[in-house]
């Protein structure tokens, strides 16, 4: 029985390019699996441009999905080869990649050119938009223009990860370029960013809706869907012609399990090979279990609050400010956590040092109750409910953390009403009335840029969705992704923190995201330090 703790992402000893494929045809007999996890899904769907989200990570990622540049998941999460074997910038707008030849779809198609110009053409997401510039598109301004009818969230998700790219060329049979409107550091990184997958071109036509394809899309991964039931299950079936090797595994069976008490029971019965997120104090419980352990791992998400200006008494910042001094974030860590992750520097990586782009010294706002007081006194607050719209549990210890929270914000003198939710859809409704709600941040390009100009900018959710607004910020995202002098990108980025953390709050961070699994010993399987779960053969000995 172990508990394998990896609080740092250097510590499993890949290199960033490298990646170890395994022996081809092995003979020994192989094994499905089962996992345990508290949701699947959020849209019913597998489409990476529409499901954005931590659970979609951990189905998505690296079995079913790839991309042309692939994140070391194993590794220090840096970028290695994928569908590309090799690229070089033209110049500070053009990046020309080199296709890795005899990749098949699951269909048996060859990957070509092609299927990458449709991956990131209007008809597959974009929609007719153009490079936005720093002008916010909202949510209503999506107007699909695929026969296939689109959700609004895919196009707006295509102009939040890539606003500036004007389309990509096919230079030759297994050559792209592409072609960017603005000057962008960062285009290396949206590759190996969630969303910057490849789907079979043929296979899109082929499908009769948008739904059809999207609850079966054909991909390249190791792995490749057998059946999805929403809200139930998903099966993935292992890939034989996948060009980094035939799986060691034969099914991947996701089951989705909402409460924690029901997964941990099911791994202690057998019934689950895996447990996903666990709260910490379950692991006692799984440990003491014969042949089980509990593999964890923090990763690079931070647990976030997000403030709605919609709300009269929101809009007043004075009120966000005394909301983020009236939380005690060391005693949630403590409690909740076991002291088994930490306070971040307020929205940062540490993945930023090595680009000089950490803002050294800046930290969360102080716990200061008294200060959170005088806030709301000059603001005129007289005690009226802010309704905090709350998920039951779709991250770790979320309601545990939003009754503590209240509790943190009535002693400074604030009103704060849990109002319960089923989807994320009901969190966003009442836009004129939520006060706040629970999120994520996550960094997935080694930069600055996301979460911060991903997820609070111009084309940010947040702000797609009119929930906050900040005309300095949104000039400042352009630096941030069109310069190329690093030393202002880096100014700019330290101004966005001073406002979104303290001038004109629209989050605050409240501690680093730490996951835990649990699972049967003889699997020999590693965590990687992210939601995501690698089922490639060279993460499985067994």
């Amino acid at each position: 029985m172990l508990l394998n703790r990896r609080h740092t992402l250097g510590l499993f000893g890949a290199t960033a390019g490298t990646l170890v494929l395994p022996r081809h045809g092995r003979a020994e007999a192989r094994r499905s699996i089962t996992i345990a996890v508290q949701k699947i899904s959020n849209n019913n769907t597998l489409d990476i441009w529409h499901e954005q989200s931590n659970v979609g990570e951990r189905v998505f990622f690296p079995n079913l999905w790839e991309g042309l540049i692939l994140r070391d998941w194993m590794g220090n999460q840096g970028p290695v080869p994928g569908l590309a074997t090799e690229w070089k910038r033209l110049d500070d707008r053009t990046l020309e990649l080199r296709l890795r030849e005899g990749v098949r779809f699951h269909n048996g198609d060859e990957m070509t050119a092609d299927d990458v110009v449709f991956s990131f053409s209007d008809e597959r997401v974009f929609a007719g938009t153009e490079p936005a510039g720093g002008k916010t598109i909202y949510a209503e301004d999506f107007k699909p223009q695929s026969a296939k009818e689109l959700p609004a969230s895919v196009p707006g998700t295509g102009r939040r990860l890539w606003p500036a790219l004007r389309g990509v060329e096919a230079v030759d049979r297994y050559t792209v370029r592409f072609h960017n409107a603005t000057p962008d550091v960062t285009l290396e990184g949206r590759l190996m960013a969630h969303g910057s997958q490849i789907t079979s071109r043929r296979a899109w036509d082929e499908a009769e809706t948008y739904a059809d394809w999207a609850r079966k899309p054909v991909t390249t991964g190791a792995f490749r869907v057998e059946e999805y039931r929403p809200d139930v299950s998903l099966t993935l079936v292992a890939f034989d012609d996948y060009w980094g090797g035939r799986p060691a595994l034969e099914r991947i069976r996701f089951v989705e399990v909402p409460e924690v008490a029901s997964r941990v029971n099911g791994l202690l019965s057998g019934e689950y090979d895996f447990a996903c997120d666990l709260p910490p104090d379950q692991i006692a419980t799984v440990m003491a279990a014969p042949g089980l352990e509990v593999q964890s791992s923090t990763i690079w998400n931070h647990r976030v609050t997000v403030f709605n200006t919609q709300n009269a008494i929101m809009a007043d910042p004075l009120v966000r400010r005394a909301m983020t001094h009236a939380i005690d974030r060391e005693a949630i860590v403590e409690a909740l956590w076991g002291g088994q992750t930490g306070i971040p520097a307020g929205l940062q990586f540490e993945s930023y040092v090595s680009a000089d782009m950490f803002i050294d010294g800046w930290k969360v706002p102080d716990y200061d109750p008294d200060l959170a007081r005088d806030l709301l006194r000059q603001a005129g607050y007289k005690g009226d409910a802010i309704p905090y719209f709350l998920l039951n549990n779709y991250y770790t210890n979320q309601t545990a953390t939003g009754q503590i929270l209240t509790e943190m914000w009535r002693q400074a003198g604030l009103n704060i009403e849990i109002q319960m939710k089923e989807n994320w859809s009901q969190i966003f409704e009442g836009e004129g009335t939520r006060g706040l709600r629970d999120w994520s941040a996550s960094n997935t390009i080694n930069d600055p840029i996301t979460p911060m100009v991903s997820q609070f900018g111009p084309n940010g959710q947040a702000q797609q969705y009119r929930e906050w607004s900040n005309a300095e910020l949104n000039q400042l995202s352009q630096v941030l992704e069109t310069s190329t002098d690093r030393a202002l990108r880096k100014r700019s980025f330290a101004r966005m923190l001073e406002i979104a953390e303290r001038e004109d709050p629209v989050y605050t961070v409240l501690h680093q995201n730490a996951v835990f699994t649990g699972m049967k010993s003889e699997l020999k399987w590693k965590a990687a330090p992210a939601f995501a779960m690698d089922f490639r053969a060279s993460n499985w000995t067994i």
